[in-house]
């Protein structure tokens, strides 16, 4: 099924998200490497051109700017509204990332992903919403629903070693950690017309979860590697309590 540009949802009107901090991107990943190696596993398996989403699991504060940097094309992250403060607030705009309401509906971050995506870009989704696991217990649906709009493909990352057992939900690596940061094969969804019902997305939303816990499986048989497990104590990371869990996808 093929959509025009006047079927999808109206975001040309929007500045696009400009990625200024790109030319810096090798001295970021030098910066990075004399504290901790990343390896970047089936890179090539993010196509080289045209709109692509992402989807990556959530376990550590650094998983979004490793992303961004080690990525083999710059990332549009939806990033948490709360993040964009001070100093942080233009460094993120600066890299083009995409700030997020996640407790309220924002048509604004949806129609700004949308123009990422319509110029031939990548965007870059958590769909565990908060730092945790990072086994998919919890799965919102803004991939799925960014994959309906557009038909963008996308493409499954696992990373390792972004925080180790019983850290804290802020903790950094420890000096000398590798990062492992494995991209899995893209999940394909078509293009939806208008109305895209809830309950089609959430369908959706169940098949790419299942496409993203096989990559899961394969990545940890691949590399060795195994996640942090939950964070420690009480601990959380605030996130509505949307999205497809366990019980609703089974």
């Amino acid at each position: 099924m093929t959509l025009s540009d006047q079927e999808l949802p109206r975001s040309a009107r929007l500045h696009p998200a400009r990625y200024l901090l790109y030319p810096f991107r090798p001295l970021g990943r030098a910066v990075i490497r004399r504290r901790i190696k990343v390896r970047i596993v089936y890179g090539e398996k993010l196509p080289k051109k045209g709109p692509v989403i992402i989807a990556c699991n959530h376990i550590g504060v650094v998983d979004g700017p490793l992303l961004a940097i080690f990525a083999p094309r710059p990332v549009h992250a939806l990033t948490k509204q709360e993040m964009f403060k001070g100093f942080m607030k233009r460094f993120l705009l600066s890299s083009g990332q995409i700030p997020l309401d996640r407790f309220n509906p924002d048509p604004l971050a949806v129609k700004r992903c949308l123009r990422v995506l319509r110029s031939g870009n990548v965007v870059g989704i958590f769909p565990e919403g908060s730092r945790g696991g990072g086994e998919f217990d919890r799965f919102h649906t803004g991939a799925a629903y960014l994959a309906m709009v557009t038909g963008a493909p996308i493409v499954p990352v696992v990373q390792f070693g972004t925080r180790e057992p019983g850290a804290h939900s802020s903790s950094l690596p420890a000096k000398g950690e590798v990062i492992d940061m494995v991209f899995g094969d893209p999940f394909h969804i078509p293009r939806t017309v208008w109305p895209r019902r809830k309950r089609d997305v959430a369908a959706r939303s169940v098949e790419l979860r299942r496409h993203m816990i096989a990559h899961l499986d394969h990545a940890k048989a691949l590399t060795g590697r195994s996640l942090p497990g939950p964070l420690p104590g009480k601990e959380t990371d605030p996130d509505p309590a949307t999205g497809i869990t366990d019980v609703e996808a089974s």
